[in-house]
C-alpha cells in the first residue's frame, strides 16, 4: 500500500467529517424517530433496543457495530482491496466513537420529515465514502465483493437482509415505525442513486472516420475495449464507421473529452445501460 500525504490526508479528514454527520444522523433523526436503517447500522440499532427492552441492558453503539462487521470487515480485506479496508475500518470506529459520545438534539419530532430528511443525509454520507474510496461498513462490504469479484447481482441479498430487519423491528416495536424506516431507505437510496455514479454504465456510439484512434483514446482513459463497425450514412451514401464501447458513468467525461481530441468532427450518442452481461473491467480497490 502506498500512501501520499495530501491525497490520503484529504481522504483522512473528509471521513472523519463524514463520520461525524453520520453518527449526528443517527442520535438527532433514527433514534428520535424510533427508524431503522439498512444494513449493519440498522441491525446494531435493533439489537440495542432489544438489550434495552427485555434486559434492561444499555448495549454501546461502537461495540456491537464493530462485532457485526468483523466478517465484512474480513471480506473486504482479504477481497476487495487493504486501504479499502482500512479507510472503512477508520469510518466504522469513529461512526460508533461519536455516536456513543454525541449529544443527540432532536430537531423535529415529525416522523415525516425524520424519515426523509435522515434518509438523504444517510444517503450524502455513503455517497461521500464511496467518493473517498471507503464505505460504512456492513453490507456495503458484502455487496462490493459480489459485485466486483463474482458479477453477482447483490440486491437481493441487501434487500433480504433489510427486510428481515424490519420485520424484526415492526414484530417488537410496532409497524409504524418499520414503514417508516422504508421511506428512510428509500430517500437514502435515492440520494446515492444521485450523487454516486461509479456502478454506473453507459453505452457510447461514435460515428467517425478515425474508429481505431478512437478505440484506442477510449482504452488509454478508462481501459475498456471497443468494437467497430462497418456503416454508412444515409445522406451522403459515404461509408461511416461506428465505434461502440460501454463506460463507467464516472469516467465519461474523460471518455467525451479524449473523443472529441481524437476526432473533433465525431458524432457521440450515450445511452444509460440497463443491464450487463459479460466481462467488464473495473478498476480494482486499493
Amino acid at each position: 500500500m502506498k500512501f501520499d500525504v495530501k491525497e490520503d490526508g484529504k481522504r483522512i479528514v473528509v471521513i472523519c467529517l463524514a463520520s461525524l454527520l453520520m453518527a449526528v444522523n443517527i442520535k438527532s433523526f433514527v433514534r428520535t424517530g424510533g427508524l431503522y436503517p439498512g444494513g449493519a447500522t440498522g441491525l446494531t440499532i435493533l439489537i440495542q433496543r432489544i438489550a434495552q427492552m427485555f434486559w434492561k441492558v444499555e448495549l454501546p453503539y461502537t461495540l456491537v457495530n464493530v462485532l457485526l462487521n468483523a466478517l465484512p470487515i474480513y471480506i473486504g480485506f482479504r477481497y476487495i482491496g487493504k486501504k479499502f479496508t482500512l479507510y472503512s475500518c477508520l469510518m466504522i470506529f469513529l461512526t460508533g466513537i461519536f455516536t456513543d459520545m454525541v449529544p443527540g438534539y432532536k430537531i423535529t419530532y415529525d416522523l415525516l420529515l425524520i424519515s426523509i430528511f435522515g434518509g438523504m443525509i444517510n444517503g450524502f454520507v455513503i455517497s461521500v465514502c464511496f467518493a473517498m474510496n471507503a464505505t460504512t461498513g456492513g453490507t456495503d462490504f458484502i455487496a462490493i465483493y459480489l459485485s466486483e469479484k463474482k458479477g453477482v447481482e447483490s440486491f437481493n441479498l441487501v434487500l433480504g437482509l433489510n427486510v428481515i430487519i424490519l420485520s424484526a423491528a415492526g414484530l417488537l416495536f410496532g409497524w409504524d415505525k418499520a414503514l417508516y424506516s422504508i421511506i428512510f431507505q428509500y430517500a437514502s437510496t435515492q440520494v446515492l442513486h444521485a450523487l454516486y455514479k461509479k456502478y454506473q454504465r453507459l453505452t457510447v456510439f461514435v460515428v467517425t472516420n478515425k474508429p481505431q484512434e478512437i478505440s484506442d483514446a477510449i482504452f488509454r482513459v478508462s481501459h475498456h475495449g471497443a468494437t467497430i463497425l462497418e456503416g454508412e450514412g444515409s445522406y451522403g451514401h459515404c461509408e461511416r464507421n461506428v465505434v461502440y464501447s460501454v463506460v463507467s458513468y464516472a469516467e465519461t467525461k474523460k471518455v467525451m473529452n479524449a473523443i472529441r481530441e481524437t476526432d473533433p468532427e465525431a458524432f457521440v450518442n450515450a445511452i444509460r445501460t440497463e443491464q450487463l452481461s459479460g466481462r467488464f473491467y473495473q478498476k480494482p480497490a486499493e
